[in-house]
């Protein structure tokens, strides 16, 4: 009977110590729709680029490259940094990619993807300083 007792009294004081890691790891999982710290209210990608056949991901890709090149550029020559600014509507990288890459191949978009980030890159820092100027970065 000691035995059975002194067992149960060790089983629940491990059970009782793992719970709460348990409990609190289950708060960590991460949900697939993470809501931004700065500028919440951003736009959504067209669709098109949302639905694209992973074959042609690389359309998305200069996409996304050409906005987020527009945007740093945006904020250096406004010196402004609101939300409007640094996170517009997709339709002018849209627009450039359109008219600009649409009909480049693969390699063609693959290196205007990389003309675009290093001019990214080198206004990030200049970007960088403005907004968090204005808390938004």
């Amino acid at each position: 009977m000691r035995y059975r007792i002194a067992y149960l009294t060790w089983l629940t004081a491990v059970l009782g110590s793992i719970a709460v890691p348990v409990m609190a790891e289950r708060n960590l999982i991460p949900s697939l729709e993470s809501i931004p710290d700065v500028c919440p209210e951003r736009p959504n990608e067209p669709n098109w680029m949302q639905n694209i056949a992973l074959r042609d991901a690389y359309h998305r890709v200069l996409v996304q490259d050409i906005y987020r090149a527009q945007n740093m550029e945006r904020i250096v020559e406004t010196g402004s940094c609101d939300c409007a600014t640094r996170f517009p509507t997709w339709d002018t990288a849209e627009g450039a990619f359109r008219e600009n890459h649409a009909d480049a191949d693969r390699a063609e978009m693959l290196q205007a993807s990389d003309t675009y980030n290093r001019l990214a890159n080198d206004l990030r820092s200049q970007a960088k300083a403005i907004c968090e100027a204005a808390g938004n970065w």
